[in-house]
């Protein structure tokens, strides 16, 4: 770990002691972190506990109960879920052992108005990126990432968008270097998976808790408990960065990324809900409606953020290749076409308008002497891919009550540009906003600039206005939504003291009018 970001996160820990005074008033008890999504009409919690429990411990919301499905071996991580609940409706929540006495304090969390309600505002907070082990010291410090999420939340956003690479904690990525990705001093506090066992129910269980624990129970704890959140996956989330060699192709992925990436979104934080315009066989959808990989924030009839995670599907096919089944490509555009919301907004894992010259992009160029190129092929690339993000990009722009939306992550910066163009795709009559929303943990090594030597650049064969060009900072974006517009707010803070985040204000304000 570098020295600024070692300081910084001990700043950031007296930082958070302050915050944790403030709210001393709220008793976690047992709880170790607890997430929340929601609906019109159903809640849905995944929780870890300090303790394990024999039995299941029991939710209420008035009188409506749910018990525990637990989801690890030992009784420590469990599930609820509760439908058929009221709209619009603030509940008063409690957690209970399985004889009635309390785990916590109660807390409230409202669900969404109906479908169609109208509801005449909503703040949304989007950013990437949040995970990371300290171990490892290539990331900034959780105590200084708690510390941003905690200045992100005094904005009071009513949902949390939190866009990909929750996990890091990659297997495989430099094999064809011949090192190993993980430091043996990490690996011997935390262990080594065993790829050929089960995740769950076995060793790996325990290396599992190790490794994503710490990137996720200590930066959320219950700061979120009133506030629901969409966590998408994507590569970094499979335990496995997205390359691809002679010697390793690391998606679509195998058996053991597969499950890594199910185990930990198991135990750690919420699926997506069902959605009616959603149809339940788009892939990886629960016997109970829950889809691990696409999701819809649906808020009355004020907004629709469509959700989908590029990777776990990927195909390489050649032209034919896709990031998303045909079945998801078909749902998304059928979305943009009859969704009778004020806005829609597309949430990929993989952003459209920039290129940092990866394999696992939807373009073909290629990095070279920190620029982009198509002059030499990039290896393994697929055109399909291409061809997909001109029809989702076309789709979007044929919108023509609303202005088209892209909001996304991945590539560790905050941007936003105006695509005019792609390839033969015309769209300067209904230019295409793609926003890349803010890391809020990647530390120094994990910039592209540094690993790459570049910034993230327009790719060829895309015209753009670009209205804001990538900054390596770490940061996050508010978004407020009214029927008329929506108000894009970007926040940044690298190179500043860390006491800085407690008063970050706005450093760009976009306003996008409804189309």
């Amino acid at each position: 770990m570098q020295r600024r970001e070692f300081l910084a996160g001990s700043a950031a820990l007296a930082g958070l002691a302050a915050g944790d005074a403030q709210a001393a008033a709220w008793n976690g008890g047992m709880l170790a972190h607890l997430l929340p999504t929601v609906s019109h009409n159903r809640i849905l919690i995944t929780l870890s506990l300090s303790e394990p429990l024999a039995r299941p411990p029991v939710l209420h919301a008035g009188v409506r109960r749910a018990s525990g499905r637990r989801t690890d071996t030992l009784g420590q991580h469990w599930e609820f879920d509760l439908p058929g609940l009221e709209p619009s409706r603030r509940y008063t929540l409690a957690l209970t052992d399985a004889q009635g006495r309390p785990l916590c304090d109660s807390w409230p969390l409202s669900t969404f108005p109906a479908p169609g309600d109208s509801p005449q505002k909503l703040r949304v907070l989007f950013y990437t990126c949040a995970g990371g082990h300290d171990l490892t010291g290539r990331f900034l410090p959780v105590a200084t990432r708690a510390r941003l999420l905690e200045r992100a939340l005094s904005f009071a956003p009513d949902v949390l968008v939190a866009n990909g690479d929750h996990v890091y904690w990659d297997q495989r990525r430099q094999v064809a270097a011949g090192t190993a990705t993980l430091p043996e001093a990490v690996t011997r506090v935390t262990g080594v998976f065993a790829r050929e066992q089960p995740l769950l129910g076995g060793p790996n269980e325990a290396v599992l808790k190790r490794a994503v624990g710490p990137q996720i129970a200590p930066l959320y704890g219950a700061r979120c408990r009133s506030v629901p959140v969409f966590f998408m996956q994507d590569d970094h989330d499979h335990f496995e960065n997205d390359e691809a060699t002679d010697r390793l192709i690391s998606f679509p992925p195998d058996p053991f990324m597969l499950a890594a990436a199910r185990a930990s979104q198991a135990l750690y934080y919420p699926a997506f809900l069902p959605d009616a315009t959603r149809p339940l066989g788009l892939g990886s959808t629960r016997s109970d409606g829950i889809s691990e990989s696409f999701g819809t924030l649906r808020y009355g009839k004020l907004l629709e953020v469509l959700m989908y995670d590029c990777r776990r599907f990927m195909t390489l096919m050649g032209p034919s290749a896709s990031f998303i089944p045909e079945t998801t490509e078909a749902w998304l555009k059928q979305r943009m076409a009859e969704s009778d919301v004020a806005h829609l907004i597309n949430a990929p894992s993989t952003p459209p308008g920039w290129s940092a010259g990866k394999w696992g992009e939807w373009y073909a160029d290629l990095e070279a002497d920190a620029k982009l190129t198509t002059e030499r092929p990039k290896p393994y690339w697929q055109s399909g891919w291409r061809a997909q993000h001109d029809r989702l990009l076309a789709a979007a722009s044929a919108m023509r009550d609303r202005t088209p939306v892209f909001i996304s992550g991945d590539l560790h910066a905050i941007g936003e540009t105006q695509i005019m163009r792609s390839g033969a795709h015309d769209f300067s009559r209904h230019p295409v906003t793609s926003v890349l929303c803010g890391p809020l943990g990647t530390g120094r090594p994990g910039f592209p600039s540094t690993i790459r030597g570049m910034v993230p650049q327009v790719p060829a064969g895309l015209e753009v206005r670009e209205a804001l060009q990538p900054l390596e900072e770490n940061g996050f974006t508010i978004a407020d939504f009214t029927p008329g517009e929506v108000t894009l707010r970007y926040f940044k803070w690298r190179h500043e003291p860390v006491e800085a985040i407690d008063s970050l204000q706005p450093f760009r304000t976009t306003r996008i009018p409804r189309a």
